[in-house]
């Protein structure tokens, strides 16, 4: 899984033995066992696991540190087989002072000692009674069992393989503070923050640690594996629950459940090159690098996943969590974009070409939008539907009732005998089915709208979508060209959520009209029909299905990932639609078409970016329009 940037970390929270050692590294032992069955790459204990958090004044005896070297010892000793880096909270003694540490062994090696920074002194806590901070540290080395190692607050560990898996660790409170050590791990070059912790449960605490620990997660664009220590730390005072976290940029892929008796493990799959490629793209990121006085520990994480365990959307631009609040927002974006648009052009008048088909349908709900937020009559709304050969009668009507419901001004022209015409003055034969007889029709509505917004002093309003564009799906200079493009950063798969939330709001006449356009088959009705009026040109059929389409460009300009990595997750995700034969086919149909289309996108007209995906060529993608993508394809083949 590493090819793909995948790797498993986990939390163990042991069954603690407050006071002792030598317990404790037996159950650790057996836990990191477990963690090794599941497959996990990298896993941690809470912050001085070995002893106990709440050992108090024991940690002034020099039997408990040794003790709890003989721990440590057991430890390299009971995993010395396995392929994991294990990292253990326990006390290390370095000169003359006591430190809190995190150890990072793997196959019998100590490979660094990470020591706590921030100490907290306050309230419950009263660090500062039994250990010195790592900024009183003097040296970078330290002996532990016969050992020198390296000890320093400033350890990154880096695959071997592959520099995108680099992880480095703080404990407990120095997330806590103004500027945490992980904002300069993060910006050397970690993009997998460990921390060992020991936090105590209390009334609405647990809410403020989670957003704390998404926050840090989410502006250090990193992996943020959390764990602390359990309900068998000492009661006289406070509860520490176990809480465990896995977060990824913000998003919790998922924690444990606290107040567990029980040893318990917890894992989960993260993918470092999505973290990387992120960085990469955002320019303030890299532009606020702080190169520190940092240690490199070369280590070999091992690639043992055999199934991957983390899960995408079928659908990732359409939103999961508070659906309805969000598809409001994206309306608002649209209709607000669209009013500034009229009022810097003095509440000019609105041109559009409805077809009774859903991208139509949804530009012109936008525009009732803005027309309501400026108090505007809709009667200066122009609707255009223009039949042509292809057009049924099922969205022919539609097209009129939703014109007439919203009282809008409506024209109907017919573009038959102009096209007919057209045929003829260029010596095309009108028994050609070819793309020229298709595009006559699609530039002939786009002149007929382009000329009524001149004639009352209009604009023309853009319908075609995000999907479109991105496989060029669209007649350049016909349908891909506008005045403004209000859904231009809409995929299709969103655009079918917007027009259904539009109509689950609706009053019950507008709901019919709306619920019919919704069944009708994507189609750009360019072909005849046939003798039943059916629409027999229906769009996926041709260019493939765009639940397909849009996953792969989400994953391609969101993460920047390879194809090979979208054909893995692709078939993970669709499984039980499509099959690997089947995506494989639509994948490669989807790469030709999204690079040989830049052309038509380096010429689109202005529209709002409303999500985290848009194709202007004025700022979210530069592309040439020449792209060579035969070897993009050829790899495909290979696999």
């Amino acid at each position: 899984m590493k090819e793909y940037g995948f790797i498993r970390v986990g939390t163990i929270v042991n069954n603690l033995v407050l006071g002792n050692p030598v317990q404790n590294a037996i159950e650790i032992s057996k836990m990191i066992k477990e963690a090794y069955k599941f497959e996990v790459s990298i896993v941690i204990t809470p912050e001085l696991a070995l002893t106990g958090y709440t050992s108090a004044d024991l940690f002034l005896q020099d039997e408990l540190i040794e003790q709890s070297y003989k721990g440590l010892d057991i430890i390299l000793g009971e995993t010395k087989e396995l392929d994991i880096i294990s990292i253990i909270g326990m006390p290390v003694r370095c000169d003359n002072k006591l430190l809190n540490c995190a150890v990072v062994i793997s196959k019998g090696d100590i490979l660094g000692i990470v020591p706590k920074t921030h100490l907290p002194n306050y309230s419950e806590f009263y660090e500062k009674r039994w250990f010195s901070s790592s900024i009183d540290l003097r040296t970078n080395e330290v002996k532990l069992l016969d050992r020198k190692v390296l000890i320093s607050p400033k350890i990154l560990f880096k695959d071997k393989s592959n520099y995108a898996f680099t992880f480095s660790i703080e404990i407990c409170e120095d997330l806590w503070v103004v500027n945490p050590p992980s904002n300069n791990h993060c910006l050397n070059g970690a993009t997998i923050i460990f921390n060992l912790s020991s936090s105590n449960e209390l009334v609405g605490k647990n809410n403020y640690r989670k957003n704390l620990l998404a926050i840090q997660s989410a502006k250090t664009i990193s992996a943020y594996i959390y764990c602390s220590s359990g309900i068998m730390e000492s009661t006289s005072d406070l509860l520490f629950g176990g809480a465990c976290y896995i977060y990824e940029n913000g998003k919790l892929l998922k924690e444990n459940k606290r107040f567990e008796l029980d040893s318990n493990l917890l894992y989960k799959d993260i993918d470092a090159f999505k973290l990387f490629n992120e960085r990469r793209r955002n320019s303030s990121y890299t532009s606020s690098f702080y190169d520190s006085d940092y240690k490199i520990v070369e280590v070999d994480i091992s690639d043992r996943v055999k199934k991957l365990d983390r899960t995408y959307k079928m659908y990732p631009f359409v939103p999961s969590t508070d659906k309805n609040k969000q598809l409001e927002e994206i309306l608002e974006i649209q209709s607000s974009a669209l009013v500034r648009r009229l009022i810097y052009l003095n509440n000019t008048k609105c041109v559009i070409g409805i077809s009774g088909g859903i991208d139509s349908t949804l530009a012109f709900l936008v525009i009732i939008r803005a027309f309501r937020k400026l108090n505007r009559d809709n009667k200066d709304i122009i609707c255009v539907t223009m039949p042509g050969f292809g057009t049924s009668n099922r969205t022919y009507k539609n097209a009129l009732m939703l014109a007439l419901e919203y009282g809008v001004t409506l024209k109907e022209i017919d573009i038959s005998n102009a096209c007919l015409i057209h045929m003829k003055d260029i010596g095309l034969d009108e028994n050609d089915r070819g793309i020229t007889y298709e595009n006559i029709q699609a530039r002939e509505r786009t002149q007929i709208l382009m000329d009524i917004a001149n004639m009352v002093g209009g604009i023309v309003i853009g319908t075609g979508d995000l999907s479109e564009l991105a496989l060029g799906f669209c007649t350049y200079n016909g349908d891909h060209m506008s005045m403004y493009s209000v859904n231009s950063s809409i995929p299709k798969t969103l655009v079918r959520h917007l027009v259904t939330y539009c109509k689950d709001n609706s009053i019950d006449k507008r709901k019919k009209i709306l619920e019919d356009i919704l069944d009708t088959p994507i189609s750009p009705e360019l072909l005849p029909k046939d003798e039943f009026d059916n629409i027999i040109q229906k769009t996926e059929s041709s260019i493939g299905p765009y639940a397909l389409h849009d996953f792969f460009l989400y994953h391609l300009l969101r993460y920047g990932a390879t194809f090979k990595k979208i054909y893995f997750i692709a078939q993970l995700t669709f499984k039980e639609v499509f099959t690997n034969v089947e995506i494989k086919k639509w994948l490669k149909v989807f790469i030709e078409r999204f690079y040989k289309a830049q052309y038509k996108r380096n010429a689109i007209p202005d529209g709002i970016k409303v999500g985290g995906v848009s194709l202007s060529p004025r700022s979210d993608l530069r592309l040439p329009s020449e792209i060579s993508f035969k070897e993009m394809i050829a790899e495909l083949d290979k696999l």
